[in-house]
């Protein structure tokens, strides 16, 4: 497995290369945000880790461009910042999972491989059953060897109940699913195909019918022949994991051991940043070098298990940034941190725990127009509703803010008197270069053609400045909620009929249809009866464990890819460990906090259907 680290923190990059190489990981790595993506457009890479402020072009920025430019690969996220919103804009990028500095070392390792699981499901490019292999890249069946050769029909057929074992279908479904819309076969075609390629599988040696017939209803895949030996299998491979654990923690504690080692100097650097706060005429390289360090020290220290110390170096970091013109009070606080860091250093390294949650980001509405008036009262109505606004009096401003920071939602007026062009100039612009943000038309002109030509060129809707203020906000509100509508459906899994009725509340607006259920015994007859596009599971419920069920799950064929995310109040590195070693999908710690976890819904089911999409890719 090829890994791709962009990191520009030495230590975290010893850290990884040394703990993934035990793994056997290949891992590559490089400094900087441009180079990342000269490589990931050169080199097949099976995983991306990236940090989010990187020189050259940040890590939210190279995510987009990554998915922008078609790459599929799970990306994993490091940053050390620890706000919600940061979580929110990275998943939104494109980013699969997102981990926060300082972070435990077996919790990261355990996310990679779950990440490395999904990306296999994503970029798969053969079926097998038994000795029969499929590969869906170059259209060509084997069977031990030999080469099968199948007419359009019989390979979309047999590829059809590869990816969908234990699935029944309907001659009148192959028909649809198989058949062109300008083809009027019967029902007796199906059949007849069928039994053309039950006979070319027997004619290259299977012995096995593979395509059962069930009477009355239609067709299926039969299930795979199970071996005896997959327990002892699985728990050889438990038995490998724990020893290279151990590896990794021995290599971890030696590493610690050299990072301690440069401590004399880094605490050189922080004292000569408190003698040029102090002095009349500083030398701000020093004490931007000094804040570089420790943005360092602040993801860094807490991966060995120095805790306190990461958060130390966080505020001094803050610190710096604040107050670059000396002051006698900033050296002295500055000194009083230095000497809280050495202390916290002279401790016994602990494990990291989860930080803190904080305040959400408010919803980013860019309002292009030049109606001071009725801008400035939007603006103050849109504080009610969660946006937080910027207005730009022209198109120009408009692209100066664009170029700054990225709206998630634009209201344009399309009529500027005032200026040399009008708002269907800038529209074409935000389509073609901005296609994730939603744009809303306001403006006074009513007429059919301005209509027309708005939709043409990629508006999302059309306001007319006739509308209250409450009317356009609710309009605004709603095209940025169905920006990813879906009609999902998501079983929920929970004994707290309080979180059931929580995350039902919270999905609802996104056009996702939430299925309660509280009774855990009942998992699998629900899961049948409704097929739902993702599960979430708690761990701790009566009768069963979410563990338990998702490793039940995952044994079995039909619902082995079904997405699972884990929502529980536990952060013990041990749990994690278990909950992604039996296949979860994804984690999100108690109490719920809203954006993030419907980010990482909506991301989990954009990508599934992203992997079926590539799986039928090639008849479509």
């Amino acid at each position: 497995m090829k890994i791709l680290l962009i990191e520009d923190d030495k230590q975290i990059i010893s850290l990884l290369v040394e703990a993934l190489s035990t793994l056997n990981y290949h891992i590559e790595t490089t400094n900087d945000g441009q180079t990342g993506l000269e490589l990931v457009k050169a080199f097949d890479y099976n995983l991306l880790i990236l940090d989010v402020m990187l020189p050259r072009l940040d890590g939210i920025s190279l995510c987009r461009q990554i998915r922008l430019a078609g790459y599929q690969m799970p990306i994993l996220m490091l940053t050390g910042k620890e706000d919600i919103s940061a979580r929110v804009i990275g998943l939104e990028a494109g980013a699969d999972d997102y981990i926060i500095k300082p972070f435990e070392l077996s919790e990261l390792i355990a996310r990679i491989r779950a990440l490395m699981r999904r990306g296999k499901a994503i970029l798969a490019k053969a079926l097998i059953w038994e000795n029969l292999e499929l590969d869906t890249n170059i259209k060509e069946v084997m069977y031990a060897g030999k080469r099968l050769h199948l007419t359009p029909k019989e390979y979309g057929l047999l590829e059809l109940f590869l990816e969908n074992p234990r699935r029944i279908f309907s001659r009148s479904v192959l028909l649809d699913r198989i058949w062109s819309a300008d083809e009027f076969p019967g029902e007796e075609a199906v059949t007849t195909h069928i039994k053309g390629l039950r006979q070319k599988l027997k004619a290259v040696g299977m012995t096995a019918d593979l395509i059962e017939t069930v009477y009355g209803l239609g067709y299926r895949l039969k299930e795979e022949p199970k071996h005896s030996n997959s327990k002892t299998i699985y728990n050889s491979e438990l038995a490998e994991t724990g020893q290279a654990e151990a590896k990794i923690m021995a290599v971890v504690a030696k590493m610690r051991e050299e990072f301690q080692k440069s401590f004399p100097e880094k605490f050189e650097l922080l004292e000569q940043a408190i003698a040029q706060l102090s002095s009349v005429n500083p030398d701000k390289s020093i004490l931007k070098q000094a804040q570089a360090e420790a943005h360092r020290l602040a993801g860094s220290l807490g991966c060995y298990g120095f805790l306190e110390g990461s958060k130390v170096g966080r505020e001094i970091e803050q610190l710096l940034d604040k107050h670059t013109t000396p002051h006698q009070s900033m050296a002295l606080k500055l000194a009083e941190l230095v000497n809280l860091l050495k202390q916290t250093l002279q401790q016994q390294p602990c494990s990291p725990a989860n930080p803190s949650s904080s305040q959400t980001k408010p919803t980013q509405l860019l309002i292009v127009d030049d109606d001071t008036t009725l801008t400035e009262h939007i603006k103050l109505q849109a504080l009610l509703w969660g946006f937080h606004v910027e207005v730009a009096a022209n198109p120009k401003i408009a692209r100066t803010i664009l170029a700054l920071n990225s709206p998630e939602v634009i209201l344009l007026e399309l009529s500027f008197p005032d200026q040399e062009e009008n708002g269907f100039t800038l529209l074409e612009e935000l389509t073609q270069n901005h296609p994730e943000i939603p744009v809303l038309v306001f403006t006074n002109s009513n007429q059919l053609h301005n209509r027309v030509e708005a939709a043409r060129l990629g508006a999302q809707s059309f306001l007319n400045k006739t509308m209250s203020v409450v009317e356009v906000l609710t309009a605004v509100n709603i095209v940025f909620n169905q920006q990813i509508t879906t009609d999902a459906k998501v079983l929920v899994v929970d004994d707290d009929p309080l979180v059931l009725h929580q995350v039902s509340t919270l999905l609802s607006p996104w056009g996702l249809q939430a299925i309660p259920l509280q009774e855990p015994q009942k998992l699998w007859e629900v899961l049948e009866s409704i097929k739902p596009d993702l599960l979430i599971l708690d761990i701790e419920m009566p009768y069963f464990n979410g563990i338990e069920l998702c490793q039940a799950i995952r044994g079995d064929r039909f619902w082995s890819r079904l997405p699972i995310l884990f929502l529980s109040a536990h952060f013990e590195p041990e749990i994690l460990y278990k909950v992604y070693a039996v296949g979860a999908d994804d984690y999100v710690r108690k109490p719920i906090v809203e954006p993030e976890l419907v980010a990482r819904i909506l991301n989990r089911l954009e990508r599934t259907h992203l992997r079926n999409k590539l799986l039928h890719k090639y008849f479509q």
